[in-house]
């Protein structure tokens, strides 16, 4: 019991602190494992005629075998909103993306025209959270018995790293709800995995969000990474400079160049504050905010660059230099 209070003493204090910044959104999904067990799948075939297979979280919330889906991450959401990690409800998500969707194919101004919508801005209206709990459950049987095996997961959407895991069988019981099946299976393993989230919440607010920036140049550009500029008293080359803004960006220095050619460079483990002052006032910022600043710094002399901006999901942004 006094584990228990001392863990959930440290999650509040730590939460309490992170809702000064953005705070972390937490969404349970269902598993690609347990989507494909159970049919809630679909097919699509790219532009190099591949097919591929992925989980359809609508189908998967609109049948009639999804109550047992519903009621286990309900009782999920409560343990875990419980302990201080209220969840962000996927299936309400789903939800208002459609009727969203319906109200902007409606919507029209006086004179007839429709929202201005390009292929790109349709991708990017889905479900997003920063920590994915990845969940995979079996409802078993023995004799008259019924039982619960999970897997549960704790990814970081940025960086797709699993923060934090847990896995296990419930009690059995003749008479149990699948939803106290659950609770009892999870239960002795939840303070640990919210220890593992709380860990990783910890070195985020040392160490800066991770997140992956990648540079290119359009084909129209007349320079590339290895044109030469003079930038405070010294001569290098543009990938040269941008490192050195890196170096002084990121927090403690923290990021790693990968690759780079005269036309790209990619950077993965760029460790980005949490914070920035803008207009006077600190403020929470994401990879956008962050990369923005670089743009902002290439647009100044010597360089006189303009650039393009396309945040590729939560943890990757590009920047593409040589006009907007």
């Amino acid at each position: 019991m006094k584990r228990i209070f001392i863990i959930s003493s440290l999650i509040f204090i730590s939460i309490a602190a992170f809702s000064q910044a953005k705070k972390p959104t937490l969404m349970v999904i269902p598993s690609d494992s347990y989507c494909d067990r159970n049919g809630f799948t679909q097919y699509y075939t790219d532009e190099a005629g591949n097919r591929h297979v992925i989980s359809d979280y609508t189908k998967a919330f609109s049948q009639a075998e999804s109550e047992e889906l519903r009621l286990v991450i309900s009782e999920l959401s409560k343990i875990m909103a419980e302990r201080g990690f209220p969840l962000k409800d996927l299936e309400q998500t789903l939800k208002s993306i459609k009727q969203t969707n319906i109200e902007r194919d409606l919507l029209t101004s006086s004179s007839g025209s429709v929202i201005k919508e390009s292929p790109i801005d349709v991708i990017k209206r889905t479900a997003k959270a920063d920590i994915i709990l990845d969940l995979d459950f079996s409802v078993k049987t023995r004799g008259p018995q019924k039982y619960i095996t999970f897997n549960l997961r704790g990814v970081d959407a940025y960086s797709n790293k699993v923060i934090a895991s847990a896995s296990g069988d419930g009690k059995p019981s003749t008479s149990a709800t699948v939803g106290i099946l659950l609770e009892e299976a999870v239960i002795n393993y939840i303070d640990d995995f919210n220890a593992a989230l709380q860990k990783h919440f910890n070195d985020m607010f040392t160490n800066g969000r991770e997140i992956v920036v990648i540079l290119n140049v359009w084909d129209n550009a007349d320079f590339d990474f290895d044109t030469e500029y003079e930038y405070m008293g010294e001569t290098g080359m543009l990938v040269d400079i941008i490192d050195v803004w890196m170096d002084d960006n990121c927090v403690n220095s923290r990021f790693s160049r990968i690759s780079n050619t005269e036309n790209m460079i990619h950077y993965e483990q760029v460790r980005i504050p949490l914070y920035k002052t803008s207009f006077g006032k600190e403020r929470a910022i994401d990879a956008r905010g962050f990369i923005a600043d670089l743009s902002s710094f290439l647009r100044k002399a010597p360089f006189y660059i303009d650039s393009k901006i396309y945040d590729r999901g939560l943890g990757e942004v590009w920047l593409i230099l040589g006009e907007k």
